[in-house]
């Protein structure tokens, strides 16, 4: 599995986060960073948008973190993530920056995955995502990780 992600992460709680489910995570959750671009946000959202499509190889199957894309709930998330998982593509995943991406993005991508309806930091999106994708994978490798009794 591949994350592609606008930003630089510096070290820090959000880092952490991210690192702690990537040593956690079969398969491995490779993370790439595109730059951040600067000037008025259409421009922004365009470049950044270029960006991510552009390091993406060319059959990937792609989830594009969207505040708009489809919410799972726990188990619900598991079984599309083993279906995605199943496929000959690579999966990768496109967190945009702080504007979010455009509709090039949205139109490339295969699924659009949203965490909620709250707005959540782009860098703390990359550690949320990755917990995510551990407690899929160990949901449907029952690991104990995930208590399916609680909320």
């Amino acid at each position: 599995m591949r994350l592609i992600a606008v930003g630089r992460m510096k070290p820090g709680p959000e880092a952490d986060l991210l690192a702690r489910y990537q040593k956690r995570l079969v398969p491995r959750l490779d993370v790439q960073e595109v730059p951040e671009a600067r000037g008025s946000v259409a421009e922004v959202k365009r470049r950044e948008s270029q960006a991510l499509l552009a390091a993406l190889p060319p059959s990937a199957f792609v989830v594009a973190m969207d505040q708009g894309g489809r919410t799972y709930d726990s188990a619900g998330f598991s079984a599309r993530l083993e279906s995605w998982l199943e496929q000959p593509r690579p999966l990768v995943f496109l967190i945009g920056g702080a504007e979010g991406v455009d509709a090039s993005v949205i139109e490339r991508a295969d699924e659009t995955l949203s965490l909620g309806a709250m707005t959540w930091p782009h860098m703390l999106v990359r550690g949320l995502l990755a917990e995510q994708l551990y407690r899929g994978r160990a949901i449907s490798t029952n690991h104990p990780y995930h208590r399916t009794g609680r909320p």
